[in-house]
């Protein structure tokens, strides 16, 4: 009897040891496989700043003071994160799940950011009050400007950031237009804060300070470059050669903000929403007065409409439909739209505020 337990003994521990070994290596393997598919397209250690991010957009800087900061501009990038720029919280990005904030303290040059746009090498630009800013998915670069004049106030301001279909990249700025060449850098060079290749680009003949304030630039399917400003009458046509003067609403200033998919040019301003068919300009009646402050496209094609108190407002070409506070909008002042690849849209205010809009309902996504 002893000895047929000692025979047991060698024949089974053994195998139950093997057991356990290869359950313990397949929970170890499969627990690794997890993590690293939630990981970010980051490097590790900034892994862990999202983890401990917010479910929701926290206001903790200037906009507890001001309530007239605004979620100013948004962007989804190729990698499917949201990105959206306030006037006083700095940059938040949000992966779906959790937002991560970035401040001056994360190399940011101001926390107040007029415009994003992510390049065609997925690296992300900010325009902020303070100036440029590179983003490369690791760290933030902030990206001196040769501006023609020095600002005792510090007010470096980049307003918008355009890449046209040459890769050039234009920045609108309180000093004029400046572009900037990759083509013309040697692939080993990286751009660097003390870089001077920027050249700038005279929009206009006027010598006044206020005419060189460019604040949006769009490039149509043509390859023009349009550009429009508070401080200009009408707006500019570069066809590459001749710059023209245009007005769409007479002697007062338009930005050029959006060609539809009917090719169609979308123009906003303190009065209105003008549309131009590439003959006539023609101002877009059924909106409340007011300014418009942002104009979109949805993959529809129904044409967005925010700013001037009205909320936002859908126009299908015959029917304007506006959706606010009565609707559950927390603040009618629109700054930003923001289509994501769903269909959602994405809804920021004044008081730094974040609405997610289904068509029917609008969530907030700030505190």
């Amino acid at each position: 009897m002893k000895n047929s337990t000692t025979f047991m003994q060698k024949l089974i521990f053994p195998f139950l040891g093997k057991m356990i070994y290869i359950f313990l290596l397949i929970l170890c393997i499969s627990c690794n496989g997890q993590v690293k598919k939630d990981l970010p397209n980051e490097k590790i250690s900034e892994s862990n700043t999202i983890s401990q991010g917010q479910p929701k957009l926290i206001k903790n800087l200037g906009s507890l003071n001001d309530k007239g900061n605004n979620v100013h501009c948004s962007l989804q990038d190729k990698a499917g994160n949201l990105w959206f720029g306030t006037t006083g919280d700095g940059l938040f990005k949000y992966d779906g799940k959790l937002f991560t904030q970035y401040t001056t303290s994360n190399g940011l040059n101001h926390n107040s950011v007029n415009h994003i746009l992510e390049d065609k090498d997925g690296k992300i630009w900010i325009g902020t009050s303070a100036g440029l800013v590179l983003y490369d998915g690791k760290t933030f670069v902030k990206i001196q400007i040769p501006f023609r004049k020095n600002r005792p106030d510090n007010r470096y301001e980049v307003w918008s950031i355009m890449q046209d279909k040459s890769g050039k990249l234009w920045f609108a700025t309180i000093d004029g237009v400046y572009i900037y060449d990759p083509a013309r850098r040697s692939d080993s060079t990286e751009l660097r804060a003390d870089d001077k290749s920027f050249n700038f680009f005279k929009v206009t003949d006027d010598t006044s300070d206020c005419i060189f304030k460019m604040e949006y630039i769009l490039e149509d399917n043509a390859g023009n470059i349009w550009f429009g400003g508070r401080c200009n009458i009408g707006v500019f046509r570069y066809d590459g050669k001749t710059i023209t003067n245009l007005k769409p609403n007479g002697d007062d200033w338009a930005w050029p903000v959006l060609q539809d998919k009917k090719g169609n040019i979308w123009f906003s301003s303190w009065k209105g929403a003008y549309r131009y068919d590439g003959r006539l300009f023609e101002k877009i009646e059924g909106l409340s007065d007011g300014p418009i402050t942002r104009i979109i496209e949805d993959k529809k094609g129904n044409i967005w409409f925010g700013g001037g108190g009205r909320g936002i407002c859908s126009y299908d070409g015959k029917t304007i439909t506006c959706f606010s506070t009565k609707d559950g909008l927390i603040n009618n002042d629109v700054w930003s739209i923001l289509e994501d690849r769903s269909g959602v849209l994405w809804v920021g205010t004044r008081e730094t505020i974040l609405h997610r809009f289904d068509g029917k309902t609008f969530t907030n996504f700030s505190e």
